[in-house]
């Protein structure tokens, strides 16, 4: 089981966190690497972290998430494909072009797809802890399609798949899977704090995710009282 150290999230997390539902067909395009892995072997763009360690953690997380909502849904079936990409457009869910820096989850192909360039950039700048919070969110929204869970405002969706989240990770560290090291609570703390909301969107708005202290509640809801708290 991979041990990672959560970095605090200091970037806001603008695009992250959507869900992108249709009845149409998904066209996603061809799994492909990121263009810096290209890189030579264990070099580093700012002397942290390495493409190799990003790509790791991608595995690690969706490894993690799978298990973890493996072993709480029943009949549970993983994700169908994890997509990175780098250009508008390359990827489409239901005829709708996703676009860069953003990550989402298509329930019409059930595929998990993400700008590579924009996560590559906040891994190195934020750690380990923006993946595992990345792939959780939008493996949380794959399993509310799963369990068929629907909500008239996106706000009531994204911060359930924000507790749902904090769960996968809270409940990943008490079973020993991930591991935090001193002051990494506080800094994922703070780091939530600064993710949310333009405090001028109504919370009733299509595409609203809540504002900071929204999401940092829920998250940490999940995170120290598993799922009970994300009324699943």
């Amino acid at each position: 089981m991979r041990w990672v150290r959560l970095a605090g999230l200091v970037l806001a997390l603008f695009a992250a966190g959507c869900y992108v539902g249709t009845d149409e067909g998904a066209a996603p395009g061809e799994e492909q690497p990121p263009a810096s892995a290209e890189r030579s072997p264990g070099e580093q763009e700012d002397g942290t972290m390495t493409v190799e360690e990003f790509q790791g953690d991608i595995e690690g997380a969706v490894e993690i998430a799978e298990g973890y909502w493996g072993e709480r849904v029943r009949g549970f079936e993983p994700v169908r494909r994890i997509i990175p990409y780098q250009r508008d457009g390359e990827v489409e869910c239901g005829g709708e072009p996703l676009t860069r820096n953003n990550a989402a989850y298509c329930s019409a192909g059930d595929f998990i797809a993400y700008d590579v360039n924009w996560a590559v950039a906040a891994f190195r700048q934020i750690g380990d802890a923006f993946i595992f919070y990345l792939l959780g969110h939008e493996y949380a929204h794959a399993v509310q399609v799963r369990l068929g869970i629907q909500y008239r405002f996106t706000i009531q969706q994204e911060l359930q798949a924000d507790c749902m989240a904090g769960a996968y990770i809270g409940d990943s560290v008490k079973a020993g899977g991930l591991r935090l090291a001193d002051g990494d609570i506080d800094e994922l703390r703070q780091g939530l704090l600064a993710v949310g909301d333009d405090p001028d969107q109504p919370w009733f708005a299509p595409g609203a995710h809540g504002t900071a202290q929204q999401r940092t509640d829920f998250f940490f809801q999940g995170y120290e009282g598993s799922l009970e708290p994300c009324e699943l």
